[in-house]
């Protein structure tokens, strides 16, 4: 898991010095633009634009997971089961409540299928190739997610726990 973060953290740390901002020597006249941030987020990936904080709940993703049953009632056990997980295998890019080297988790499941999800941890070579959104997210964090080797059931786990997180 170390070596996992350490490679992963080596490969952020060189996209970000090769992405420096370079600046004219020459003195502008003009005063500074104060840049705006709005709460929409849109990618532009080839000609099609995302709007990553728009829900895409009837997009199951690329891989194996086509229609993943999930009832009303959170499961605590499996909920238990994914937190554990999520801490051994997810926290390294992400948080919940801010963007770190991966997106937010916070309302996942209210933007996300849970199949996406699935698919997304489960098949994410593929999905960072041909799938819009998670073409949108690799074009916004520039750092591809990393494939994870959990079993179906451990997948539907952390996608429980990230039910608790809305």
């Amino acid at each position: 898991m170390k070596f996992k973060f350490l490679t992963l953290l080596t490969v952020v740390a060189l996209i970000a010095s090769s992405c420096g901002n370079k600046k004219d020597d020459k003195p502008s006249s003009e005063p500074a633009k104060k840049e705006v941030k709005t709460e929409t987020k849109k990618v532009e990936t080839n000609t099609t634009k995302i709007d990553l904080t728009a829900p895409t709940l009837d997009n199951k993703g690329i891989g194996r997971f086509k229609d993943v049953k999930i009832a009303d009632k959170i499961d605590d056990a499996m909920v238990a089961k994914g937190k554990a997980l999520y801490k051994t295998n997810c926290t390294a890019c992400h948080k919940f409540k801010k963007k770190y080297i991966g997106p937010a988790l916070k309302g996942v499941t209210k933007r996300r299928s849970p199949e996406w999800i699935m698919n997304m941890i489960t098949n994410t070579k593929e999905m960072l190739e041909k799938d819009p959104v998670a073409k949108a997210l690799i074009t916004e964090y520039h750092a591809p997610m990393a494939q994870q080797t959990l079993k179906d059931d451990e997948v539907r786990a952390i996608v429980e726990y990230f039910r608790t997180k809305n």
